[in-house]
């Protein structure tokens, strides 16, 4: 090939580039979707169905207007294990939630962490990303950790870990959490292989 077509194809791969930059931010976003769903020890299956039931779950919360409205509740599935987080006023509403959760019939273990509290605020919650990244960062930059197998979920500054680890693993995984400036508990959901 000569210098002037590989010239002449550089520049054509620059100005593709260059007109889709806005699509940059989506092929990395889903470069990295596809490597989580990869190196996941769930089955890609099973992983749909984790977000099917989350999915259920979340409609059948957002028609009980109590719950929608005095609560703040989040639903994580991993692997069939529910993980029910957040803050509902009386237990009541809690007991509400967790019959709307064994409605879905896929759903075979649940961990209920609702705690009896209104609901956290903006800045709360705001805290709470700020927390849970924080901890994926030093889950990620521990080698002892499979970091892409734990999933991370913080309320109100307590730290949920979910995911199939050995127990070296989750032991790893809760003390480095545990360890991390702003987190009051550590909570272990893991499944342990």
């Amino acid at each position: 090939m000569s210098k002037r077509w590989f010239t002449a194809c550089s520049l054509a791969l620059v100005l593709a580039a260059g007109s889709l930059q806005g699509c940059a931010v989506f092929v990395v976003g889903a470069g990295a979707a596809a490597a989580k769903v990869a190196n996941d020890r769930r089955t890609v299956g099973t992983q749909l169905d984790d977000q099917n039931a989350e999915g259920k779950v979340s409609f059948r919360w957002a028609e009980n207007e109590r719950l929608k409205d005095d609560a703040n509740i989040e639903i994580d599935i991993y692997n069939g294990v529910a993980l029910l987080t957040g803050q509902a006023p009386d237990q009541q509403l809690i007991s509400q939630a967790e019959e709307q959760v064994r409605q879905v019939g896929y759903v075979r273990k649940i961990h209920n962490q609702i705690r009896v509290a209104q609901p956290i605020g903006a800045s709360g919650q705001a805290y709470d990303i700020w927390l849970a990244n924080k901890v994926r960062a030093k889950l990620l930059a521990n080698e002892d950790v499979p970091a892409l197998q734990v999933r991370v979920v913080v309320q109100n500054s307590e730290v949920f870990l979910m995911g199939r680890l050995n127990n070296q693993e989750a032991t790893y995984a809760v003390d480095i959490a545990r360890n991390i400036d702003g987190v009051k508990r550590v909570v272990r959901a893991f499944e342990i292989i």
